[in-house]
């Protein structure tokens, strides 16, 4: 698949669900964005960039702290829900701009802070995006990545790539931990803290947000009810289908 085929997937996906997004509890709060917050009042920076805006979320707590954000997205309506929720919200100092994370259209060492928040697993090229990242980052200034991750043995790694491929096609991988670390590591980033944590998914709320057809639902739910013990233990599986999620987030700087 190309990359223009994998753009169209992700376009086509992500379109009409831009206003829910903007509206997700789960995008919109949790404790990685009070951490993300707390960074951001000690730096402040200049020029910001939240890559793979979404529902613009770390954009809107960026424009806070800093003096311009940038906020990126491959999606033309994703980025047209952000600018009106930033014109509501009279956060004035927040511009988009319609990117791929592996071909930014910004100079090399643009800005002075980067956050990324739930979009590397939908990358077509995961080491190319992070290659992108550090190159419009300015030598010693911060970034943060958080995502859904791989909690790593096979078993459950497996069972995750499958039910989040089924729910959203335009899903490439949640990467582990180490995959993270070693990416970063190649792309020119220093890893200088990691922290951990689960989130429940409303199975209800999570397959409606990405209107997931009901075909696909029901196979994600005879693979929840197929699973070993262990992995329903692992995932906390529910009645229901809701499961927690592993999510990690990386704080790193620019080499």
């Amino acid at each position: 698949m190309g990359d223009r085929d994998h753009t169209k997937i992700v376009e086509a996906q992500f379109g009409p669900r831009a206003a829910a997004y903007v509206q997700s509890a789960v995008h919109a709060q949790g404790a990685d964005l009070e951490a993300l917050e707390v960074i951001l009042q000690s730096i402040r920076p200049a020029q910001a960039l939240d890559l793979g805006s979404g529902g613009g979320h770390v954009a809107y707590l960026m424009a806070r702290h800093a003096g311009e954000v940038t906020a990126s997205d491959l999606s033309p309506e994703m980025l047209a829900a952000v600018a009106a929720t930033a014109r509501e919200r009279g956060l004035a100092n927040i511009r988009t701009a319609k990117a791929a994370a592996e071909h930014l259209p910004f100079g090399s060492g643009s800005f002075d802070f980067l956050g990324c928040r739930y979009s590397a697993h939908h990358w077509r090229d995961f080491a190319g995006g992070l290659r992108e990242a550090r190159r419009v980052l300015r030598t010693g200034c911060r970034a943060v990545f958080i995502d859904a991750c791989s909690p790593g043995p096979a078993l459950f790694d497996t069972h995750l790539q499958a039910v989040e491929l089924l729910r959203d096609t335009s899903h490439v991988r949640d990467y582990t931990a180490a995959e993270w670390t070693s990416a970063l590591a190649q792309s020119g980033f220093a890893s200088t803290a990691m922290r951990t944590w689960r989130v429940r998914m409303d199975f209800p709320v999570w397959t409606a947000r990405m209107r997931t057809p009901e075909e696909h639902v029901r196979a994600i739910r005879a693979l929840q009810h197929a699973a070993s013990a262990e992995t329903r233990a692992h995932f906390a599986i529910e009645e229901d289908g809701s499961f927690l999620l592993d999510v990690l987030m990386i704080e790193c700087l620019a080499e």
